[in-house]
């Protein structure tokens, strides 16, 4: 049987790069190579597109892709020199350029299956305002919130945190992920700092009443069928879930399944459900909720290409589900295929 041919599409121009080609070593190297034959194109930062490594079978364990430290400019092609005919892409990339839609629409374009969410679910979860909007119509609990515009009254929207939210607020661009600018304000002073960095990275800034709560969060898996998993547990060790503490320092560990009620699970598997259905979400999402110690679930975010990692707690969740993460990663290649052709089918 002639193997399937599978894109990874890695790195990209968002801050998250570093942790895309984290993931897509993962998954080339757990890939199942008597079924698929593996070709990958980095994304550098400036947006070039580079071909890189083929393997037709599993690379060496200490086998390298390339990063925006070891390109090689003779490699960059057109990005539409990706294609080939029957391939499947798996989009390996977060953040912005990334999940949010952009990478989507080129795929689509190019009339190549994809890994993952469509264009508008991977749209309006990139958007945290979007997604609390989204996710408000459907019923879902959320933590309190007040946003802001760059170029709106700085004044308004800080009396309206000091009328409507509690300190500590956590301060975050709408349109990044892996908590890169995101930060913590105990006071008015804090927040105006906070809101200055979260501008560095985008223009629409949210802000959340902080809650003393455990961070849960569920994998989901399917395009109409839609499968969850029982909630894993982030255990920190550190006040706050940033970036660094996520993906470069390894001061967490996970807690899979998590230690909570089993009445508390199915709730936050209902709600995973509505949130992966409200916002038109097929293929993957890992939904991270916060768990208060009066048992108040709320729902903090929607994650449409979750860190892909042997270690990150998207495959782990799977994992612990019966789902082997080389089985998993099949089985998204058929979600791909399968919505790929639902779309075709709807161009009548």
């Amino acid at each position: 049987m002639a193997k399937e041919t599978l894109v990874l599409l890695y790195g990209g121009r968002s801050a998250e790069r570093e942790v895309s080609v984290l993931s897509a070593e993962s998954v080339m190297r757990a890939i199942n190579y008597d079924k698929f034959f593996v070709k990958t194109y980095f994304i550098t930062q400036s947006g070039d597109f580079i071909k890189t490594q083929e393997f037709s079978s599993k690379p060496a364990d200490d086998e390298k892709l390339m990063t925006n430290a070891t390109v090689v400019e003779s490699q960059k092609i057109k990005p539409s020199d990706i294609y080939e005919e029957g391939a499947v892409v798996f989009p390996v990339l977060h953040g912005p350029m990334g999940e949010d839609g952009s990478i989507q629409g080129f795929l689509e374009i190019l009339k190549m299956p994809y890994v993952g969410t469509n264009i508008l679910s991977s749209s309006v979860a990139m958007d945290k305002i979007s997604t609390k909007h989204v996710l408000e119509s459907a019923g879902v609990p959320l933590v309190a919130y007040v946003t802001y515009v760059e170029g709106a009254d700085l004044e308004k929207a800080v009396a309206e945190v000091n009328e409507k939210l509690t300190y500590p607020v956590f301060v975050k661009p709408a349109n990044m992920g892996s908590s890169v600018g995101i930060s913590k304000a105990d006071d008015e002073e804090g927040l105006r700092s906070a809101i200055d960095l979260a501008l560095k990275y985008d223009s629409r800034i949210l802000i959340e009443t902080g809650v003393n709560a455990r961070e849960i969060e569920v994998g989901i898996l399917g395009n109409a069928d839609v499968q969850t998993t029982l909630p894993g547990e982030v255990v920190k060790d550190v006040a706050f879930y940033d970036y660094d503490a996520k993906y470069i320092d390894n001061k967490i560990t996970m807690d899979i399944p998590a230690h909570i009620d089993s009445s508390i699970m199915e709730e936050m598997r209902g709600y995973a459900t509505t949130a992966f259905r409200a916002i038109g979400g097929c293929g993957l999402s890992r939904c991270d909720f916060f768990l208060t110690e009066d048992g108040h679930v709320y729902l903090n975010e929607l994650n449409t290409m979750p860190g892909f990692t042997q270690w990150s707690m998207y495959p782990l969740l799977w994992e612990n589900m019966g789902l082997a993460y080389s089985d998993l990663i099949e089985k998204l290649v058929e979600l791909a295929k399968e919505m790929f052709e639902k779309r075709e089918s709807h161009l009548i």
